[in-house]
């Protein structure tokens, strides 16, 4: 039977549905593994207390932050006092002396940037190695190669903005009114491209990856 349309090509599935699919994955996602991550950075900051300066990488399983620990601030989440004999003990612990909502400490920063950026290279993705197989006759090994490469090209390019912005509230503390007269000087200088300073060692880094990622998942 021959294919006619972009919603035979994705076994009728529509763009709307890919992006419901996507955002619903992202979301699960972060749910599931934050919980993970916190516990591991309480762990690693009881066995060797984070010091004023040093970073640390907080993962969610959609992507990575770099925090900057402060100094003095015992109210943060990742310097809590707990006395801890495993994963397990930790989990209970924090539940019973936090609260449930402390295992998802983190987590909002993510939700903000992550999930767009999933919905738009996933659901991008699969437009383009429809559009590409049915439209432009490649073979099936060269579609996810080219349409991995092209989704994650227009998802950095977009998310790129959020990810100055992330990167700059990382780098120091800086309250939101703060953030804003940074961005707002940033462009001043250099015009509304600042908002998308980075991107080009971000794509050297992602489009690659998205190249091999495909690649080997169509084989």
């Amino acid at each position: 039977m021959s294919v006619s349309g972009p919603a035979n090509e994705l076994n009728g599935i529509t763009p709307l549905q890919q992006m419901v699919a996507s955002c619903s994955g992202a979301l699960l996602t972060s749910l599931f593994v934050t919980p993970l991550d916190v516990v591991k950075i309480r762990l690693q900051a009881q066995s060797s207390p984070f010091s004023k300066g040093k970073c640390f990488v907080y993962c969610n399983g959609l992507m990575d932050h770099i925090c900057v620990c402060e100094n003095g601030n015992t109210k943060a989440w990742y310097k809590a006092p707990g006395q801890f004999r495993g994963t397990l003990d930790a989990f209970v612990k924090i539940i019973r002396n936090e609260g449930l909502k402390s295992l998802w400490s983190g987590l909002p920063p993510t939700l903000v940037m992550a999930v767009p950026a999933t919905v738009i290279y996933f659901t991008c993705y699969d437009q383009l190695c429809a559009f590409l197989k049915r439209s432009l006759g490649c073979s099936p090994d060269k579609a996810p190669l080219l349409a991995g490469a092209l989704a994650r090209v227009g998802s950095a390019t977009v998310i790129s903005p959020l990810e100055l912005m992330r990167t700059k509230m990382q780098s120091r503390k800086l309250s939101y009114r703060e953030l804003h007269v940074c961005l707002q000087s940033s462009v001043a200088t250099d015009g509304w491209l600042a908002l998308w300073k980075g991107l080009g060692p971000t794509l050297l880094r992602d489009v690659p990856f998205s190249d091999c990622c495909y690649s080997y998942f169509a084989i």
